[in-house]
């Protein structure tokens, strides 16, 4: 008997906003003056945030933390398409996602700078917090989605970030598997950066595309240029729809990348090429909108410095109130080391303490 395929598969490749700031019209999803303007004004504070983070922790005034300038439509177009009743969980390049979402800087900055209350935001709610472990976060998201799905809530979906480096973990597999099989209602989006730490993607995956690993769970999967911002809207709506419909998961690979390093505790220039670099930084997505928005006649130089000073004012005031501190007993990182506290611990914990002059003062 002559062999036959069993099936055919193929990747589609969606761009709707060109590098130079072209817009498909064929492709494009029709977003609002409104709702441009809020994408652009998104981009640009996550880009500024990031920024000053950076700048915090050189000073010694926040922790290590992963940067996320180049990757701020992969973060912030999706996040157009949710609704409140939608699940964000990030994994932890998604500044401007949390951001848009309505997450206080100054929450993501007690994060960065080692407080517990950092994964904690008080009216944001359907919004977990940040992930650093990597993939830890998949098999959650796709476990949401199915509670969704059990309870009938019908109008809400999971929205979870990851990057290309999580699709080598076995959580990313469990998740996609568990997702596809109970057709739970969640967008897997792939941040593609082309680096893992300081592993190609070439040393990454043999496949061609993050996005075909789609295939092996028998759920569509898509290739996305990640630094068109329109696109990565349009992709995640599309599948928020198929999601809410009831036809399950669907995986979106967002062509990205990371300009700056992959922790402040990175030296990227010890295996990249800096002219790689700087072909990426010629495809900024800010400078893409902004064209866009130019072309239009919704924006120029005055409005542009306008909302660079009301977002350095915003930052500003984030950052004394992370500062400022939270009131806290200066023994509590001893609460919660062990199930029940032990002899050794407790004796730790008094010479800690003594050593501060006695009692339980305030950090």
């Amino acid at each position: 008997m002559p062999l036959k395929n069993a099936h055919k598969f193929t990747v589609p490749h969606l761009q709707v906003l060109s590098e130079k700031g072209t817009l498909d019209k064929k492709l494009d999803p029709g977003l609002s003056e409104t709702q441009l303007l809020r994408l652009y004004r998104a981009m640009t504070l996550a880009r500024e945030a990031d920024q000053r983070m950076l700048r915090l922790q050189r000073q010694g005034r926040m922790g290590t933390f992963s940067p996320s300038t180049g990757q701020e439509a992969a973060a912030c177009g999706p996040m157009l398409a949710l609704s409140e009743r939608d699940w964000l969980v990030p994994a932890f390049r998604e500044l401007g996602a949390m951001l848009m979402r309505g997450v206080p800087l100054h929450r993501i900055l007690l994060f960065w700078g080692g407080w517990e209350e950092g994964n904690v935001f008080p009216g944001v709610e359907r919004t977990l917090p940040i992930a650093v472990i990597v993939a830890s976060q998949i098999p959650h998201a796709a476990g949401v989605a199915y509670s969704l799905k059990y309870r009938g809530e019908k109008d809400a979906a999971v929205v979870c970030y990851f990057g290309d480096g999580a699709t080598s973990e076995g959580d990313f597999h469990e998740g996609m598997n568990f997702a596809a099989v109970w057709k739970a209602p969640v967008v897997f989006i792939c941040q593609n950066n082309h680096w893992a730490i300081s592993t190609p993607q070439e040393k990454q995956t043999g496949s061609k595309t993050f996005a075909q690993k789609a295939i092996a769970y028998g759920i569509p999967g898509i290739q996305v240029d990640g630094n068109d911002p329109l696109a990565m809207y349009k992709a995640t709506r599309d599948a928020l729809d198929r999601a809410n419909n009831g036809e399950g998961p669907t995986m979106i690979e967002a062509l990205t990348y990371r300009v700056s390093m992959h922790t402040t505790a990175d030296d990227p220039s010890k295996y990249r090429d800096t002219a790689e670099v700087e072909v990426w930084k010629s495809r900024d997505p800010l400078i893409r909108l902004r064209n866009l928005l130019n072309e239009r006649g919704l924006w120029g130089e005055e409005k542009e410095a306008a909302l660079l000073a009301e977002i350095k004012g915003e930052i500003d005031a984030e950052v004394r109130i992370y500062e400022h501190g939270i009131e806290a007993r200066s023994d509590i990182a001893f609460d919660h080391v062990f199930a029940s506290p032990g002899v050794e611990l407790e004796e730790q914990r008094a010479a800690f303490l003594e050593s501060r002059g006695g009692g339980s003062t305030n950090a």
